[in-house]
């Protein structure tokens, strides 16, 4: 399995007609976008790592009970320029391309410690994110593209740098119920104080008939500094309610300085995020309309996170729930000599991988200095997470485990920022990637399960029936791939009630692995 999905992909620019069996709901009309890692060596050059190969977008369009599949690689610079020296000339996470020596490698350095941080690849491979009424292909570096979600053509570059002071933003946005995009970056720019900003772009951004970008309508709404210059925390996501932005500040933290001299240093930037499991974890409450952080102290162990599931605000608490890990050692499962492994050596090489934990923490708004010590200040009583006041006056946070070895989660989006009931996730079992698809019961603290053998499934993501009440509604989408040569990819369509199949649309195309994307309804 890990051999196919390290192979090369390929495009298929003009919709193909997947054959359908089963029964797609009449109501499901609209496209959903998917993007990943989809080239892993240009010429005789190979990368090294899973997530540095090119992005590869994939778009699956509902209508009328039928389905219809096309895709294309991203035309970003870094693309463009490979493909025209035929080798990679472009550094990504885990493959360091050294300079020329006869460039001026003088120039080259200057400009890095001028910047802090170097100018990275724009090969947005990771999500498909929309702000105002534009799509962008997006990773976690300063650059997106944009890309026409109906044709998957790119459109065009645009750069947060010209916008708003930063060098990283993430690729998990949150969208409201009026269709603004909030997002979270850090800067690390010039002489003033590194922090981590929180900005905003409003549904109105876009601007056609003009050709403006979305972006020249962001607004920072608030930042935190870091705790420490030089050892910024790792984010991949964030958590939002519907007053409060929740950061994260874990003890995965980028090394500025080893990052800015890289090149130079003859590693990789991958190699500069280290995982400190002596430290602590701080989550940072952000009000989003005043832009006031909450002052009380709350902190819990070393951990590491990547996607937070959901968040909101219970009774005076603030829930959120996210993935988490001991360790950081998922990102070594994904080197491609790693996943090149046969099965039985590939679970020997990484029986230390830590596996990722549902857990639920809950910070109590009403704490004070004069909180009584050593009490638990949660007061719901529908969950096994603390908060406990601490003799210096911050809460240390233990957390409630809702599930065990579950990833890539999603929820019926509208419940958003709102008390839930029901994720969904792709199940992990020694491999970097899943062979289930779950659905968790948060009351019960049950789950079902979808399974084929030799079948892969990606990411769920729930469609909500029209005019559903029921928060499980609707269906669940997933793209799977096989290793079974009698099993083409198909498209899945789930029961999100039951997880029973309703449908699968077989396509008659090569499909690649992705990790993340959206589904854009149709227009009415």
């Amino acid at each position: 399995m890990q051999a196919i999905i390290a192979q090369n992909g390929s495009e298929t620019p003009e919709p193909v007609t997947a054959q359908v069996k089963g029964s797609i709901p009449s109501w499901l009309q609209g496209t959903l976008l998917r993007n990943g890692p989809g080239l892993f060596s240009v010429g005789s050059s190979e990368y090294n790592h899973w997530f540095d190969g090119l992005s590869l977008i994939h778009s699956f369009t509902f209508s009328d009970g039928e389905v219809t599949y096309r895709s294309k690689f991203l035309r970003s610079e870094t693309y463009k320029r490979n493909i025209k020296a035929d080798r990679i000339v472009v550094s990504e996470f885990g493959t360091m391309i050294y300079p020329d020596p006869c460039k001026n490698i003088f120039a080259r350095t200057f400009t890095h410690l001028c910047n802090i941080i170097p100018d990275f690849t724009d090969n947005n491979l990771i999500n498909i994110i929309r702000y105002g009424q534009d799509y962008y292909a997006s990773s976690e570096v300063n650059y997106i593209n944009q890309i026409n979600p109906d044709t998957l053509e790119t459109v065009g570059r645009a750069n947060y740098r010209n916008h708003i002071a930063l060098n990283l933003a993430t690729a998990h946005p949150h969208y409201d119920n009026e269709g603004n995009t909030y997002n979270m970056g850090t800067a690390i720019i010039g002489l003033g104080r590194p922090k981590y900003v929180i900005f905003k772009v409003s549904a109105d951004a876009s601007d056609k008939e003009h050709k403006k970008p979305a972006l020249r309508k962001v607004q920072q709404l608030c930042s935190v500094p870091f705790r420490s210059t030089l050892y910024p925390s790792y984010f991949h996501s964030f958590g939002m309610t519907e007053n409060y932005i929740v950061f994260v500040e874990q003890p995965f933290k980028l090394d500025i300085v080893k990052l800015a001299t890289a090149y130079f240093r003859g590693v990789n930037w991958g190699s500069c995020l280290k995982f400190d499991k002596d430290d602590q974890t701080f989550f940072h409450v952000i009000n989003r309309k005043t832009g006031k952080a909450v002052s009380m102290r709350f902190y819990s162990d070393a951990l590491v996170v990547f996607h937070h599931i959901n968040a909101y605000e219970d009774d005076g608490h603030v829930v959120f729930d996210m993935i988490c890990y001991e360790d950081s050692n998922l990102y070594d499962m994904f080197y491609l000599h790693n996943m090149k492994q046969e099965s039985s050596s590939f679970i020997q090489t990484n029986k230390d991988f830590s596996p990722p934990v549902c857990q639920r923490f809950v910070l109590p708004l009403s704490a004070h200095k004069e909180s009584p010590r050593g009490t638990n200040l949660v007061t719901l009583t529908d969950t096994a997470a603390q908060a406990v006041m601490q003799e210096d006056g911050s809460i240390y946070c233990k957390p409630d485990t809702l599930f065990k070895g579950l990833e890539l989660p999603g929820i019926n989006y509208s419940f958003n920022t709102r008390k839930y009931r029901y994720f969904y996730g792709s199940r992990l079992e020694w491999s970097p990637h899943p062979n289930k698809i779950a659905k968790v019961d948060i009351v019960t603290r049950t789950h079902v399960e979808w399974h084929q053998d030799r079948c892969y499934p990606s990411e769920p993501v729930f469609v909500a029936s029209p005019g559903a009440v029921e928060e499980d509604d609707g269906v669940i989408l997933s793209s799977v791939i096989s290793s079974d040569p009698n099993t083409p990819p198909f498209m899945l369509v789930l029961n999100a009630k039951t997880l029973e199949e309703m449908a699968r649309a077989s396509i008659p195309a090569t499909v690649h692995m992705d990790l993340h994307g959206l589904f854009i309804p149709a227009a009415v």
